[in-house]
């Protein structure tokens, strides 16, 4: 007989203040015997765990042992991504299969080189025969992320060589999965629509001569259309979020795994399941949920005092989600200035004027000047606070269109050109398999037979 949903979660309650009396230890107990917690040394700074050729996040300087802010830059395999975008922005073109291609093979492509792989991306679109039936369609998610990661695994039983982590075959399922992780995640959220939100859903032929980014635009709109404005912004998202070096959680993961010798769709789908984490992945959801919060709060979007006065709130845990973070503000290496932060604020201004959003841009704007004095004033704090990429990129995806289901999973579809290019080279060059130590805290006891227990 079937137990019922009341009795098993009592049962499991009781299981969990058993695990209570039995574990844990005290929080100062990481101090006393130097465990970093986090993989963190004690000034913040990542624990040294691995070498790198891909890429590069600067965000502070060193000198006598002490952390001195400085401007962030990011660059992919030696070249500044603000380089890389600027070019795009000049010679009005995409630029994310380029940078697919830097961040895979170590050098930019010929014209040649582009042009062929953005026709193999473009043919390696469309998913395997039957897949969007019996993977997608007929076990739909409510989270998005989440079919992102089993769809990953199901296509393991589609490749004939799925276990081979020679560099040839591994560099072939990864530019299989860059050009086919877009298009099941337009399709999931597709039928997620039909079976959840009780709307249409609508799946167009893919057009193979597309960039990525007009490929998912296109499948996300019961017209097809959109312009070549939003295309281009939605590119340069896609760019900005691409790689962000060997450290970030995500791609450690896919480090981790690749470093035990398991398949490609495991490495892939374990940096999704990382990257679905609200610690990781989620922060511009977070932030777009801030500022509608802040939107109705406000009255008059102009008024600096009355933003102030919210966001003063907001730290001290009276508004907002209790939290008293201001989400979209600090990072982990940038200090003075986050580059994909900027880059997004100064492309996203020409979309807002076409789009009549000036006024929800400049609100951002203001937000962005305060945030850190406000942070500094309440918490009575010196350290440097900047706008991370976070803070802009929720607002990007509004204008175009882009439904809050899909934040975070288009954070997937444009990383996973850096978890390849990292798995290639955890395997090609690692060499070991991850086994960071933990310190053991149990104490030896004796073994009670059962009817003494």
């Amino acid at each position: 007989m079937a137990i019922d949903m009341e009795t098993m979660r009592n049962r499991l309650g009781c299981l969990c203040d058993e695990y209570r009396l039995h574990n844990g230890f005290n929080a100062s107990d990481y101090q006393t015997y130097g465990v970093k917690r986090g993989l963190r040394n004690p000034d913040g700074t990542g624990v040294m765990a691995g070498l790198t050729n891909i890429c590069n996040v600067h965000g502070f300087m060193m000198a006598d042992g002490v952390r001195v802010p400085d401007e962030g830059k990011l660059t992919y395999r030696g070249i500044d991504v603000k380089d890389i975008v600027n070019a795009c922005i000049q010679e009005n073109r995409f630029g994310y299969e380029e940078v697919s291609w830097l961040l895979l093979f170590g050098s930019l492509p010929t014209e040649k080189q582009l042009s062929q792989f953005k026709d193999t991306l473009g043919r390696l679109r469309e998913l395997p025969d039957n897949f969007v039936e019996d993977m997608i369609m007929k076990s739909p998610s409510q989270d998005i992320m989440n079919k992102l990661g089993r769809s990953v695994l199901a296509l393991y039983s589609f490749d004939d060589r799925p276990d081979d982590t020679s560099l040839e075959n591994i560099m072939r399922q990864s530019v299989m999965l860059i050009a086919s992780l877009p298009t099941i995640m337009t399709y999931a959220y597709q039928v997620k629509r039909r079976a959840f939100d009780r709307e249409s859903m609508f799946f167009h032929p893919v057009d193979l001569t597309l960039s990525t980014s007009q490929s998912i635009l296109r499948a996300l709109r019961p017209d097809m259309k959109f312009t070549d404005t939003e295309a281009k912004l939605l590119d340069l998202c896609m760019i900005l979020h691409a790689e962000h070096g060997g450290g970030n959680n995500s791609t450690f993961a896919a480090r981790v795994l690749s470093s035990s010798g398991t398949d490609t769709y495991a490495t892939v789908s374990a940096a999704i399941g990382s990257l679905k984490g609200p610690r990781h992945g989620g922060a511009n959801l977070r932030v777009r949920n801030m500022m509608e919060n802040l939107k109705q709060s406000v009255k008059d979007w102009s008024d600096k005092e009355e933003i102030e006065q919210y966001l003063t709130a907001v730290v001290k845990k009276e508004k907002g989600d209790g939290s008293g973070l201001i989400y979209g503000f600090g990072h982990a290496i940038y200090t003075l200035s986050d580059p994909r932060a900027v880059i997004l604020k100064q492309t996203a201004e020409k979309l807002a004027d076409e789009k009549e959003m000036m006024k929800e841009y400049n609100l951002y704007k203001t937000v962005e000047k305060l945030a850190p004095g406000v942070f500094a004033r309440v918490k009575g704090s010196n350290k440097p606070l900047c706008a991370n990429v976070d803070f802009y990129s929720g607002f990007v995806y509004d204008m175009l269109g882009i439904p809050s289901d899909l934040f975070t999973p288009m954070f997937a579809v444009s990383r996973i050109s850096g978890w390849c290019a990292h798995r290639i080279e955890e395997v090609t060059y690692g060499g070991r398999i991850i086994r960071p130590a933990y310190r053991a805290m149990v104490h030896s006891k004796a073994y009670k037979p059962i009817n003494e227990r």
